[in-house]
């Protein structure tokens, strides 16, 4: 099967690229802005992703696409009008592709969108069905982008599949993952002891396997769907496993929620206190029961890669009929 992995050289597109080609079932094209460092043998520049993209060269008798470049969330985004800049990449480069890839023949795209779609915080358990609420300007633009992409699947036929992952953790990660790393790496008393909220996350092998099965899975096609290890954390229990996979001590300590929720509002930091102090659950059942699909990998088990050498690949699973 003839692939084309877009974002092949970022986080999630390398771990993908060196799955795919370890099972030496797919001949991948990997798009890259530059020249660099792929597991993938057939490499195609593409220096700007936006309206204007050509993407002849890399569609040339492709199957399926797998959309993981993004604009992703700038801590400092100097831009004057962030959103603008957004949409230039995520959306208008994404529904470009998406037109070519159609096209082209590709029958299937797989875009990796963000649960930010739905929302940063909730009381009860995201589902594909919640409406979406999206929060921020990388949100907003992805959730434009699943809206022109189900516009073209209804235009041309080709199968779209729409895969929202909360925050995705794995070596090398950087945002928000990243920045806690650092908190626990410098081993400063932190005032998170008592924590008792539930947060939905992703390993990155458990991400990449997901993405895996929907690649010729028939019954992911035209489907979104959420990620998850399918076991909730509260901020105070990750930074626990965190420090454990490290091998440092975690020093955690008890201040009152509602103390810390003051001092934020009062410092301008509720955002930064939402994702630290709230409640955003995914329900993965969906592709557990439509997709027979199972996270390989334990929370435990993922924090422990993050920290070992030459991280391995999820396993591959061999492709079902239907490509």
């Amino acid at each position: 099967m003839n692939l084309l992995l877009t974002g092949a050289t970022g986080f999630l597109g390398r771990q993908i690229a060196q799955a795919l080609i370890k099972g030496h079932i797919f001949h991948v094209t990997a798009a890259v802005r530059y020249s660099t460092e792929t597991p993938a043998k057939r490499v195609v520049e593409i220096t700007s992703l936006d309206a204007n993209t050509c993407w002849s060269s890399a569609l040339t008798n492709q199957q399926v696409v797998i959309h993981t470049a993004a604009r992703a969330h700038i801590m400092k985004d100097e831009a004057s009008d962030p959103l603008s800049e957004y949409r230039k990449v995520n959306v208008d480069g994404t529904l470009n592709l998406a037109l070519q890839a159609a096209e082209a023949g590709v029958k299937r795209l797989i875009f990796i969108s963000s649960i930010g779609v739905n929302g940063n915080i909730n009381t009860r358990p995201f589902t594909e069905k919640s409406l979406p609420n999206p929060a921020g300007v990388d949100a907003k633009s992805k959730f434009e982008a699943e809206q022109g992409l189900w516009k073209i699947q209804q235009e041309t036929g080709m199968e779209i599949v729409i895969i929202r992952p909360p925050l995705v953790y794995g070596p090398n990660a950087k945002g928000n993952f990243g920045s806690l790393l650092k908190w626990v790496e410098k081993g400063l008393p932190l005032p998170l002891g008592i924590i008792n909220n539930k947060r939905s996350l992703v390993a990155l092998d458990n991400l990449v396997d997901l993405i895996i099965t929907c690649i010729d899975h028939p019954a992911a096609a035209n489907q979104i769907f959420l990620a998850g290890d399918g076991q909730d954390v509260s901020t105070t229990e990750l930074l626990r496993g965190v420090a454990a996979a490290m091998g440092k001590p975690s020093r955690l300590i008890p201040v009152p929620v509602k103390l810390l929720t003051l001092g934020a509002a009062l410092l301008g930091k509720k955002a930064v206190a939402d994702r630290l102090l709230g409640s955003l659950q995914v329900d993965i059942s969906k592709a557990r029961n439509v997709l027979g699909w199972e996270p390989p990998v334990s929370v435990e088990e993922g924090l422990r890669r993050c920290f070992v050498e030459n991280n391995s690949s999820p396993a591959e699973r061999a492709p079902t009929e239907g490509l």
